[in-house]
């Protein structure tokens, strides 16, 4: 697994914003088989930064109605990447 496999991709919302501007904590949708150690690694090889800590929170499927049609809603990972003090992700200043 490459460290591209374990972070899938930045969630950007207006609660992910808020911890990024004020406690400067990234949001990412990550594999679901990844630990916290591999999503540190992942995260300072990426975006060559330093990381603090990493707390990760996963999202179980949810039933959801479409008309007559029931589903469920795919299970997600997120991790919540602190960043040491003076270590920025610069994707994000284009936001």
């Amino acid at each position: 697994m490459t460290v591209y496999d374990i972070v899938k991709k930045p969630i950007i919302t207006e609660k992910t914003e808020l911890l990024r501007r004020e406690f400067n904590r990234y949001t990412f949708e990550v594999t679901p088989k990844a630990n916290k150690i591999q999503i540190k690694k992942a995260v300072e090889e990426i975006f060559n930064v330093k990381v603090e800590s990493v707390a990760t929170l996963n999202v179980k499927s949810v039933v959801k109605r479409h008309g007559a049609k029931l589903y469920n809603t795919q299970a997600k990972k997120k991790a919540v990447v602190k960043l040491a003090e003076g270590n920025t992700i610069t994707y994000f200043q284009n936001v």
